[in-house]
């Protein structure tokens, strides 16, 4: 995620680091840099101008004349002002209403359709909330298939209808469906276009009209970058959105829409989407992004998710377990499944500090830990519960099942001896959480 952007801001601080204070000789050439780094991400001149101004303007106050580490003081302040500049702080998201009604619209091809699954996903699993998708775009057949398929892997009710070619009596249809079925938030997908055109803006415009929702979404693509932001205008312009969602943001994502659009449609950035699986779909935070931009990693969203997926009296039985030195293959398959759960692999490694930058040309499967479940799921239970009993003949079983050859499995068995080495060293400290358990 913005791995070019980032890069080109370290590069840009390094022409100020190693200096007694902040001169304004000294960051002339740090602002140039950043400034260039900011185009070459498709950010709009005029915003990256202004950007810089704010960025040299604060650097040159006194007291950051004072500062004893220059370079740490002016990544601190690029960091305000991209926060600043994308927002300053996340976003209200309002689902209150009988039922509360979300109108999605945006590009053929923008990720909108998926983003609907992903949001229903969101307002069930985390905010319990009953929602009902509702398949809108009334030209594209595939567009229903796709949220039905979708609707059916989330378990959430999809609201059609194939032969009704008005959108604005599919919609008004299913807000009274929902009320009868005690839905309580509706989901429209609308119809896009490969180009913004008046059929299609008027066509959402009615809808709006018809039933003036609660919130609007933008959703945008953010590998288009300042293509993104000038169709946001437009439709901003005829709908008057509520909200911005970046979508595709797993891809060469060079930064221009995350960065340009707040301060082009003054509209807040609600959400962020990854990948094609339905639990990818993240709240926005402004700051939290200025930090993964600069390289710092995101800790917070990364304990967020891993919260999510751990649970208290399991953490604690497993506390006690690594405690008396009992952690067995058991516990470290329900480990890894957890792990799974959170999310996208590389992604989720890019939010620990100095990490993003050492791992983006590596690529990282999904399917990485497939080898070692495939190596546990070929242990018998009392294997998996007692590793020191795997000699030579269960070995030749275990890899001959697992379909790899012993190499592997020994190397995987030594890896976990090591693991359970520093687990005997955790074993010294004192009673309470171990780092990492809550």
């Amino acid at each position: 995620m913005f791995n070019s952007l980032s890069e080109k801001l370290e590069s840009a601080f390094k022409n100020i680091k190693g200096e007694g204070r902040i001169t304004e000789l000294n960051i002339a050439n740090t602002v140039k840099d950043i400034r260039r780094a900011l185009v070459d991400a498709d950010v709009n001149y005029k915003i990256a101008k202004e950007f810089t101004d704010k960025v040299k303007e604060t650097a040159l106050g006194s007291k950051v004349l004072l500062a004893v580490n220059p370079g740490q003081q002016m990544v601190k302040i690029v960091q305000d002002q991209l926060t600043e500049l994308m927002g300053g702080k996340e976003s209200d998201f309002n689902v209150n209403g009988n039922p509360a009604i979300i109108l999605v619209a945006g590009l053929q091809g923008s990720g909108k359709t998926t983003f609907s699954g992903k949001l229903a996903n969101y307002l069930k699993t985390k905010k319990g909330k009953s929602p009902l998708l509702v398949a809108a775009d009334i030209y594209r057949p595939a567009a229903i298939d796709q949220l039905e398929v979708l609707g059916g892997q989330i378990g959430v009710e999809v609201y059609c209808e194939r032969d009704n070619k008005d959108a604005v009596s599919i919609v008004q249809n299913a807000i009274k469906a929902a009320r009868s079925n005690n839905k309580n938030v509706i989901i429209i997908d609308t119809a896009g276009r490969l180009a913004v055109d008046e059929v299609m803006m008027t066509e959402v415009a009615n809808v709006k009209a018809a039933v003036n929702p609660h919130e609007i979404l933008f959703v945008v693509d953010s590998m288009t970058g300042q293509d993104a932001v000038n169709t946001a205008a437009a439709f901003n312009e005829r709908l008057d959105f509520s909200g911005v969602v970046l979508t595709k943001l797993d891809g060469d994502t060079r930064g221009g829409a995350a960065l340009s659009i707040q301060y082009t449609v003054n509209k807040p950035i609600k959400f962020m989407s990854s990948g094609e699986k339905m639990d990818t779909l993240d709240v926005f935070y402004p700051e939290r992004m200025a930090q993964r931009i600069l390289g710092m990693g995101d800790i917070v969203s990364l304990v967020e998710k891993a919260q999510e997926q751990f649970d208290e009296a399991e953490a604690a039985k497993l506390e006690k377990r690594i405690r008396k030195n009992q952690f067995d293959f058991e516990d470290f398959k329900t480990q890894l499944g957890q792990i799974k759960k959170m999310g996208n692999i590389k992604d989720l490694m890019g939010m620990i500090p100095g990490v993003g930058k050492q791992i983006k040309d590596v690529e990282i499967n999904d399917d990485a830990f497939k080898g070692i479940e495939a190596l546990i799921n070929s242990m018998t239970v009392i294997e998996r519960r007692n590793p020191d009993i795997i000699n030579p003949s269960r070995k030749a079983r275990i890899a001959k099942g697992a379909g790899k050859d012993i190499a592997e499995l020994n190397a995987f068995l030594k890896q976990f001896e090591q693991m359970k080495g520093m687990m005997k060293m955790m074993n010294k400290m004192p009673m309470g959480r171990m780092p990492g358990m809550r």
